[in-house]
C-alpha cells in the first residue's frame, strides 16, 4: 500500500466531514444551531469573521489528516466499515489543529506550514478564541448522534475525550516549563521527555483508536492495547518530527528553517542524548547555545553538528523504531489476521520513516 497515496486520497473525504460539522461559512441552517439553537439571534458575519474564517485558514493550510486515518485504520482492522464512523474520525484531528494555533501563540511562532501563524494573520485575540473553540466543536457528532448511540458507548467516548484533553494539557506544561529552561530543564532524562511526547503527542493517537475501538465494540482489553500501541506511533511522530526539524530542509522549510526547535531551547531526546554522552566542553557550548534562543542559522548548524558528533540523530530514529515495534507485538496477538490489519501496520512503520 502507497501510504502518502493513500492519505492524500482520504483527506478530501475528511475534510467533507469537517465541514458538515464546522462549516466554511455558518447559516441558520449549521449543524450547530439545530444542535445548540441560540436563544435570541444570530450574527452570523460574527461567528464567520472569528472562528468559521480563522479555522478554516489552519485547516486549508494541509498537514497530513494522519489521526482520522488511523481511526479509520482502526475500525477496518476491527471488521467495520471505516465510513460508517468517518465522522466521529474528526475529533482528534479539529483538536489537532486547534493545538497549532495555540502552540505557535505560545512559542512566539512566525510560521506555520508556509504561512503567518493564526495570530500573525487574525490577532491574538481571534486565535486564542479560535484555537479553544477546535477542542470542543469537534463533539458535535457526539450530540447529533446520541440517539443512535448507547448511554454506556456515550459515557465511555467522552469520559475517553476528557482524560486525552488532560493528558494533552498536562504535555503541553511539561514542554513549555522546558524550553524556556524552568524545572531543572537540563537535568531531563529520557524518561521524563517520553512522557511528554506520551502526553503531548501520543495523546490524540491513542484518542483516535480509543474512539474508534469503542465505537467499533472491541472489548476493554483490545481498546487498551490499541491505545497503547497507537500512543507509541504518536510518540515516534513526534521524536522524527525533532530529527526532521534539525535534518530535514524540506520539512523545515514550513516551520522557517532548519532548527527552529534549537531556537525555542527544545529540550528533545537528541538533546538530552547528547548532553548524555557529550564532553563538558561541548555540553557547556550546546546548552549555551538552547539558552540563547538564537535565530542565527550559523549557531543553530553548530548545535546540530554537536547532537551529529554523538549520533543523536541515529539514536532517536532507533528507539522510536523500537518503542512502536514492541506496542505493535502485544497489539497484534488480539487482532484477526486481515488486510486492516496489515494496514495497520504499514501505516505506523510510515509515520516514523517519513521524509516529510
Amino acid at each position: 500500500m502507497d501510504i502518502e497515496t493513500f492519505l492524500e486520497e482520504k483527506a478530501p473525504l475528511i475534510d467533507k466531514a469537517i465541514e458538515k460539522y464546522i462549516p466554511r461559512k455558518f447559516t441558520k441552517d449549521a449543524l450547530l444551531f439545530k444542535v445548540n439553537p441560540p436563544k435570541y439571534g444570530y450574527n452570523l458575519e460574527t461567528l464567520n469573521k472569528a472562528i468559521a474564517e480563522p479555522i478554516w485558514d489552519m485547516l486549508d493550510r494541509g498537514g497530513k489528516r494522519w489521526r482520522p486515518v488511523l481511526f479509520m485504520l482502526i475500525c477496518e482492522a476491527l471488521g467495520k466499515k471505516a465510513e460508517d464512523f468517518l465522522d466521529f474520525a474528526i475529533i482528534p484531528e479539529v483538536i489537532h489543529n486547534g493545538t497549532l494555533v495555540i502552540d505557535d501563540l505560545e512559542d512566539s511562532s512566525e510560521i506555520r506550514r508556509g504561512k503567518p501563524c493564526t495570530y500573525k494573520i487574525f490577532g491574538i485575540d481571534i486565535a486564542v478564541n479560535a484555537g479553544n473553540t477546535m477542542y470542543y466543536l469537534p463533539l458535535l457528532p457526539f450530540m447529533e448522534q446520541r440517539d443512535k448511540l448507547s448511554t454506556n458507548k456515550l459515557r465511555e467516548l467522552y469520559e475517553i475525550y476528557v482524560q486525552e484533553m488532560i493528558n494533552l494539557s498536562m504535555g503541553q506544561a511539561m514542554d513549555i516549563a522546558w524550553h524556556r529552561g524552568l524545572a531543572n530543564a537540563d537535568d531531563i532524562n529520557e524518561e521524563d521527555y517520553l512522557q511528554m511526547c506520551a502526553y503531548k503527542t501520543g495523546t490524540l493517537a491513542r484518542m483516535a483508536a480509543k474512539l474508534a475501538a469503542v465505537l467499533a465494540d472491541a472489548d476493554k482489553e483490545l481498546v487498551e492495547k490499541l491505545g497503547c500501541f497507537t500512543e507509541s506511533v504518536g510518540v515516534a511522530f513526534q521524536m522524527q518530527d525533532d530529527v526532521l526539524d534539525l535534518t530535514g530542509k524540506e520539512f523545515a522549510k514550513n516551520k522557517g528553517g532548519i532548527g527552529q526547535d534549537i531556537t525555542e531551547g527544545k529540550r528533545s531526546l537528541m538533546i538530552i542524548y547528547a548532553l548524555k554522552k557529550a564532553t563538558q566542553k561541548d555540553r557547556t557550548r550546546l546548552l549555551k547555545i538552547l539558552n540563547m534562543h538564537t535565530s542565527d542559522q550559523k549557531l543553530r548548524d553548530e548545535a546540530i553538528a554537536i547532537l551529529q558528533k554523538y549520533g543523536a540523530m541515529e539514536y532517536v530514529k532507533n528507539k522510536a523504531a523500537k518503542i512502536v515495534e514492541d506496542n505493535w507485538r502485544e497489539v497484534a496477538k488480539l487482532l484477526p489476521a486481515t488486510e486492516g490489519k496489515e494496514k495497520l501496520k504499514a501505516f505506523a512503520e510510515f509515520l516514523i520513516k517519513r521524509n516529510i
